[in-house]
């Protein structure tokens, strides 16, 4: 599929009320839009009806779950996609519970895909709740790229209408990132397609 656009999901991860979440989320997927070999869908964590608790699992369950009715767009989503950008703050040196609940209904949907990410925050700009959410990935059989977008102090960066004061910086970090989505989501969506991802 070297020549046609991937699937791309943004989730915005944070669900807390005043969140700045949904004005990084966006200006991303315009990014990715921006790009030209994406399709972009986004997915905010605060409209998709998913409880904190999981369900007890059998190992036959593990897999695929029974999600909420609630969940079903987010796993439509996530099934369909062929690369994720993950949007997250960071909460007391980690990540929302949104985002880890999101993570953790979820298991062969994440399996064998590159996952990017952006962060904002106000001092670390993010990277201790990507660093947190790589190893979390791993453990799921995802690949995340190496290079990320980063947004401290991002109350001073935006302007009210959500765009960059200076955008010279963000846009070519993120240029970089999706290219590496770019490279990793095609050779994956081919090995996917021509052979069973074996998880053991």
């Amino acid at each position: 599929m070297s020549s046609q656009q991937l699937n791309l999901v943004v989730i915005t991860g944070s669900v807390r009320e005043g969140r700045f979440g949904p004005v990084v989320a966006n200006w991303f997927a315009e990014q990715a839009r921006q790009h030209g070999r994406f399709t972009v869908d986004a997915i905010d964590l605060a409209t998709v009806d998913l409880p904190l608790e999981l369900p007890s699992l059998s190992p036959a369950m593990q897999a695929d779950p029974i999600r909420p009715a609630g969940a079903a767009a987010l796993t439509r989503a996530l099934a369909a996609a062929d690369a994720i950008v993950v949007v997250t703050p960071d909460y007391n040196r980690s990540f929302p519970a949104a985002l880890k609940a999101a993570i953790d209904w979820h298991h062969a949907e994440w399996q064998a895909k590159p996952i990017g990410f952006v962060g904002y925050s106000g001092a670390s700009g993010g990277l201790l709740a990507i660093e947190q959410l790589r190893q979390v990935f791993n453990e799921l059989q995802a690949h995340t790229v190496r290079d990320y977008v980063s947004f401290p102090r991002y109350y001073e960066l935006f302007s009210p209408e959500g765009t960059l004061h200076a955008p010279e910086g963000p846009e070519g970090a993120a240029k970089v990132m999706l290219d590496q989505l770019l490279w990793w989501g095609v050779v994956l969506h081919d090995a996917r397609r021509d052979r069973s991802y074996a998880a053991s």
